[in-house]
């Protein structure tokens, strides 16, 4: 759908092929108290998890940028959002491939397809990334086929380099998908995380990094490998895949925001579990901030079926709402960063934001 430019400071627009638009913009030295976080890069604009996601993220104003890592069979970690990459690549359509494809449970839940930890990095490097919800995001298939699977440590390359051109930090945001299954197939992710952050420099408590994850003793590990920010994700429903609370939401409790600040600097926690669909605002944001938490948001989408129905356009669930709006009134009820698939919007909206507090 069309949508009116949207200008903010020194900003430069240019228009894509598919007629989405795209930003570059100059950004003071010091970074905003409010984190940007690409959600698997501009990924409402280009196939999720390339570096063409990344790169677009980063002009668009982005903080951080996010891979989710899984490892391939000889140990890359590389960015998908998950293992089972039917989806997200042309995996089908390599028939020298075709006898991979398998059924496995992970994490409770029983699935078929192609997995990354069946390939070596190699082979993975042969596959085309795709759009993953070409019925909502059906610009971004102009995209199939351009782009390869990255490694982690192409996207600290890329974040690095960003760095330096821009004048900006540019900071990677990992998610540590399914960390108890993969150590249960001889594949852990912890060290392959921590020794890559080493390398790069990047294993102190100020570096521009946040390790997040939706299970708990992954993170407790970590806490004991690396000085690196560590947040834990939480869902508006289900609990940790490694059974360390009962539920998510034992772990909005007082004592339980408590406990994760034993080991993590922050929450991501599912929009929902801030602002419902009805009703007032929960008080998790202040509950967090009063046991020592920052409290990162996930994920703020443009359309309309991802959109808390306030912010709602019509009734065609592919179109756009009022996404602004919606990440404004999460930033006026005091959250510390926030993930967005759109970080042009997001970036505006925290401009908009920002210029009314001063």
């Amino acid at each position: 759908m069309a949508r009116s430019l949207i200008w903010v400071p020194l900003l430069l627009l240019a228009q894509a092929c598919t007629g989405v638009q795209t930003q570059t913009m100059a950004e003071p030295a010091k970074q905003p108290r409010i984190l940007l976080i690409a959600h698997r890069g501009a990924s409402g604009e280009r196939p999720e998890h390339t570096l063409l996601s990344y790169e677009l993220a980063i002009k668009q104003g982005a903080d951080f940028i996010e891979p989710d890592l899984v490892p391939t069979k000889d140990g890359a970690l590389v960015a998908r959002h998950e293992n089972n990459i039917t989806d997200t690549t042309d995996v089908a359509a390599h028939p020298e491939f075709a006898d991979r494809k398998t059924t496995k449970t992970i994490d409770g839940v029983k699935m078929t397809g192609w997995f990354t930890e069946d390939f070596l990095l190699s082979e993975l490097k042969t596959l085309r990334a795709k759009e993953r919800l070409p019925q909502l995001r059906k610009g971004n298939t102009a995209y199939d086929g351009q782009a390869t699977i990255p490694t982690l440590e192409e996207v600290i390359a890329l974040a690095k380099k960003a760095s330096a051109e821009t004048g900006r930090t540019i900071g990677i945001y990992p998610e540590t998908k399914h960390p108890t299954y993969f150590a249960s197939i001889g594949l852990p992710l912890e060290q392959r995380l921590v020794d890559a952050l080493e390398k790069a420099g990047w294993n102190r408590a100020d570096a521009p990094v946040f390790i997040q994850s939706f299970e708990v003793e992954n993170l407790r590990r970590l806490h004991t490998m690396t000085r690196v920010r560590l947040i834990q994700l939480m869902a508006a429903s289900d609990g940790p895949a490694d059974n360390s609370f009962p539920s998510y939401k034992a772990m909005i409790t007082p004592e339980g925001l408590r406990a994760v600040a034993a080991y993590a600097y922050g929450i991501g926690p599912e929009k929902a579990m801030i602002l419902r669909a009805t009703g007032p605002a929960t008080s998790l944001v202040a509950d967090a901030h009063a046991a020592g938490l920052k409290v990162h948001p996930w994920t703020f989408r443009a359309e309309n079926l991802f959109l808390n129905p306030a912010f709602r356009t019509g009734t065609d669930m592919a179109a756009h709402g009022r996404l602004s709006a919606e990440i404004l009134s999460f930033l006026e009820l005091g959250v510390d960063g926030f993930f967005t698939d759109y970080p042009y919007i997001g970036f505006q909206a925290r401009e908009t934001y920002q210029s009314a507090a001063r």
